[in-house]
């Protein structure tokens, strides 16, 4: 869409029959028209042109005057595979629709961030156990229902490439290059004995004044 002009008119075509629902919402939130839609066999198609029309832009300017937040805050403070799935879905969701979005990880959802392979750091006693016992990285997550002793994750990941729906690490990724703000908790680094080195790139260290100054700004804010 932001390769094209205003009144051209793009087509796109989903298997996923929320995607009728989340379309409409989509182009409310970005100022663009939703045209038509069409199921044809097992796809639904819909067209939807660059910029508002005629009715939408009289709409607009008849409506009451306000600023709509286009902020989102969200705390993630789970380190399990499906809620940090979860998390980062709505996240992408929400860039996808304008909005600046700030993740605050924090205690065990650190573990979220932490980079797979091992990294030499200094670090006392306690924290050289933590860091064992911890999962190192997405890929080590468990589930919050059902993990089976690590089947249940494997099981899930299966489940999601087989419907084509992109891995976490995937979900991160696409997360981070659409410009959400990753910020991980100093102070639970330090009770966690996670160290700024141990952890993938691009993420911003900050305390809790940091994630306050955002949701400060925000209309949503979630606690996973």
């Amino acid at each position: 869409m932001k390769s094209l002009s205003d009144g051209q008119i793009l087509e796109v075509s989903a298997t996923d029959p929320g995607f009728i629902s989340d379309i409409r919402a989509w182009c409310r939130n970005t100022s663009n028209t939703f045209i038509c839609d069409e199921k044809l066999d097992t796809k639904w198609v819909v067209e939807i042109q660059k910029g508002l029309s005629k009715q939408a832009i009289a709409k607009k300017e008849s409506a009451p005057a306000g600023i709509k937040s286009k902020e989102k805050t969200m705390v993630v403070f789970s380190g399990e595979l499906d809620k940090a799935i979860a998390s980062f879905i709505i996240a992408n969701g929400a860039a996808a629709m304008g909005n600046n979005v700030t993740m605050f990880f924090t205690f065990w959802g650190l573990n979220v961030l932490r980079k797979p392979e091992p990294v030499s750091v200094k670090k006392d006693f306690m924290a050289t156990m933590f860091s064992k016992m911890m999962p190192r990285g997405s890929k080590k997550l468990g589930l919050s229902k059902m993990n089976m002793a690590g089947m249940g994750p494997k099981m899930i990941r299966k489940v999601m490439a087989d419907k084509n729906i992109s891995s976490l690490e995937e979900l991160i990724k696409t997360g981070m290059d659409s410009g959400i703000r990753v910020v991980a908790c100093q102070m639970s680094m330090d009770v966690m004995g996670i160290t700024k080195e141990e952890l993938i790139e691009g993420v911003e260290i900050g305390g809790v004044a940091t994630y306050l100054d955002a949701a400060d700004d925000s209309n949503v804010n979630l606690f996973i």
